[in-house]
């Protein structure tokens, strides 16, 4: 009897753990925030067909085996897709947190490529896009990265100056892009390096910082570097350096391998511990082996997961640390100081804001807040106003920037603002740019000293709708900040200022200047670290080029006599004032009006979700040609925005993903007076899509 009773408790224990070990096989619920991820992936594409069992509304991609999409339990760890994919990667892939493994090249991916990427990868491909714009700064805080392919693409400007903090990365190809401008600095700190292709660029300036790379692979043809090839390169065995504008012919032996297509699927001779694709045409994806090619146990296994957990928790805890004893000591400096540096040029900000701040001063305070990550959530700049960060910015002397003023002649002003004005300065050495003189009767002492901690500040901020800090100057006492030259307008004269040049300014156009102000402060508030408040976001201090794509200006610089508590959310309403305009025409505030519509704001929200008296609001400019239902989406963006209480207005990265739905679902009809019995007329000369900036 004893033996039987013992018996079946040990056929019960086995039976029990059976069914532990196979738990992660049966329950199939996928951690939420993974499937409402992927669900916005799923529309950002399109919803193509191809990628079977995803859907809009999320689910489980788990357990229902979702195409191309790998699960370690309940939490995504690999995605892989090369079906011929177009739209955008969303702005929501943040979110997959237990991702490992992102490879969608061999698609037709467009836009930028976003900030929000998942922040755990060790092994991203997105090579053969059609991506533009610049690789985001995000990039950054991917420690874990190993490979990282961005090739075949139509990315521009410069390489973002990002890689101090990613010394896992072995492999890093950029080649076959537009990239421009000379190699970062931080490229020199990549001490794992081995590979590095740039081929195919237009890239300038020498290669020196290379040689501290231990390289075994370098391939930097048909750009336009110059300067002298460095003897160490003979260490490096696969070696092409041809096309380019060298000083010196090479003295050394190299090779010249033949070069290969750059591999649009995962790279099995890379090592990472994962399952198989669940319900993908890939397979395998690849082989879980240790590099000395003996099976790895499970005991070894299981240590590598908590040796990974523990050491991550040990360098997140000595981080948070850190950042609070700058965040403290920050704040105990501003406390004693009676001018703290701000981050904005002008002080004739926005009528609109002020007066919301007057009439209801509590809508845009928060209470203190009790964690540091709270204070970033709102823009708190004590962790800018103490870090210390290089100035990448050119030092310009005060005889070259007077020469290219013609002494700030009179005919080469551009505009003035309550700091000092702004100059049309052309060098010469052929480039033309705007220079800020900032008028040092104007600033406190504090700020004087400050400025060299500003400009540092300022040249650090890179993104293509934002204006570039390209020098300075703080030479005898001069404060001057130089920054790239865009000849067009800006929004408010455009908008305002009735003449031909306005005309060009239509529905996709709008929409497309909403758009891009929208992505610069997107990266302001949730990829710059800490994030970064403009305070005197207004239609004048977006500038538009001859393309009327926008350029953010004035973030960064130092505010003058400003008063009140601005936060990300004042910039929220400050956006959703600017798209008003955009919609209306009028200005946000207009004396010349009735008392009752005066106020934009005031006038204009009881009126947004009345579609009849929405159609009555529209810039009369326009013509009665704008996309039929974009308008009442767009104005329902506008009043999420401009909400009383700040912690109701969305994040910009929601601001930006509901802008570009917009912009490719929207179609371009004409309003006639047949709209009082609702029905809307498609003209002949349509638009179709609405494309994003």
């Amino acid at each position: 009897m004893v033996a039987a009773l013992v018996g079946r408790t040990a056929l019960k224990f086995a039976a029990l753990l059976l069914l532990w070990s196979v738990s992660p096989l049966v329950r199939s619920a996928t951690n939420p925030s993974d499937g409402q991820a992927l669900g916005i992936l799923y529309i950002s594409l399109n919803s193509p067909p191809q990628l079977t069992g995803w859907s809009e509304s999320g689910g489980d991609p788990c357990g229902e085996s979702w195409m191309g999409i790998s699960c370690d339990g309940a939490t995504v760890t690999a995605m892989i897709s090369g079906l011929g994919l177009n739209g955008s990667l969303g702005y929501l892939l943040s979110d997959l947190l237990s991702l490992k493994i992102l490879d969608v090249s061999n698609n037709r991916l467009q836009e930028p490529i976003p900030y929000q990427l998942p922040p755990n990868l060790s092994y991203m491909n997105l090579a053969q896009n059609n991506f533009s714009g610049n690789l985001p700064y995000s990039i950054s805080n991917m420690v874990s990265l190993v490979y990282l392919n961005v090739s075949h693409n139509s990315l521009s400007q410069s390489i973002t100056d990002f890689f101090v903090g990613l010394q896992n990365l072995s492999e890093l190809d950029l080649s076959f892009n537009n990239l421009t401008g000379d190699l970062p600095i931080s490229l020199s700190s990549l001490s794992g390096l081995s590979k590095l292709c740039l081929q195919q660029n237009n890239l300038t300036g020498p290669v020196d910082l290379l040689t501290n790379l231990n390289l075994t692979t370098l391939n930097i043809a048909n750009n336009h570097f110059n300067g002298w090839i460095p003897k160490d390169f003979s260490s490096i065995a696969n070696l092409i350096i041809d096309g380019n504008s060298f000083s010196n012919n090479l003295s050394f032996p190299t090779s010249h391998p033949t070069p290969t297509p750059t591999l649009p699927r995962y790279d099995h001779n890379f090592s990472l511990p994962a399952k198989p694709l669940q319900g993908s045409a890939v397979q395998p994806l690849y082989t879980v082996y240790p590099r000395n090619k003996k099976k790895m146990t499970m005991g070894a296994l299981i240590g590598i997961v908590i040796g990974s957990l523990s050491g991550a928790l040990i360098a997140a805890i000595a981080v948070v640390f850190s950042l609070h004893n700058v965040c403290k000591d920050s704040k105990s400096q501003a406390r004693n100081s009676s001018a703290p540096l701000s981050i904005f040029a002008d002080k004739d900000t926005n009528q609109e804001m002020q007066e919301q701040m007057n009439k209801s001063p509590t809508s845009l305070k928060f209470p203190p807040a009790k964690k540091l990550m709270v204070d970033n959530m709102y823009g708190n700049n004590c962790l800018l106003r103490r870090l210390k960060f290089p100035i990448t910015a050119t030092s310009y002397s005060v005889s070259s920037i007077q020469a290219a003023t013609n002494s700030f002649n009179q005919e080469y002003l551009l505009g003035e603002g309550s700091l000092g004005r702004v100059y049309k300065a052309e060098f010469s050495f052929g480039k033309v740019f705007a220079v800020k003189k900032i008028d040092n009767a104007a600033l406190s002492l504090q700020e004087e000293d400050n400025f060299l901690e500003a400009v540092a500040n300022m040249s650090r901020l890179r993104h293509p709708n934002i204006t570039g800090l390209v020098g300075y100057s703080a030479e005898f006492g001069q404060r001057l900040l130089v920054y790239e030259y865009i000849g067009n307008s800006n929004l408010h004269d455009l908008l305002h200022t009735y003449d031909d040049r306005s005309k060009g300014l239509n529905w996709n156009a709008r929409v497309r200047v909403a758009l891009g102000t929208a992505r610069a402060l997107e990266y302001l508030h949730e990829v710059c670290l800490p994030p970064v408040v403009h305070r005197n976001l207004k239609s004048a201090n977006i500038l538009l080029d001859e393309e009327l794509n926008p350029k953010l200006s004035d973030c960064g610089a130092p505010e003058f006599a400003m008063s009140g508590i601005f936060t990300v959310k004042s910039d929220v309403y400050s956006l959703g004032i600017v798209m008003l305009e955009l919609l209306t025409g009028r200005k946000p505030w207009d004396s010349c009006r009735a008392i009752s519509e005066q106020s934009l704001v005031r006038w204009a929200i009881p009126q947004l979700h009345d579609i009849d008296a929405l159609s009555r609001m529209v810039d009369p400019s326009l013509n009665g040609i704008y996309p039929a239902k974009s308008l009442s989406r767009f104005a329902d963006i506008v009043a999420l925005c401009v909400q009383p209480e700040p912690e109701f207005r969305p994040p910009m990265s929601q601001v930006v993903q509901l802008l570009v739905r917009l912009a490719q679902r929207a179609s371009v009809i004409r309003r006639t007076s047949a709209e009082e019995i609702g029905i809307s007329y498609r003209i002949a000369e349509e638009t179709g899509s609405e494309t994003s900036s």
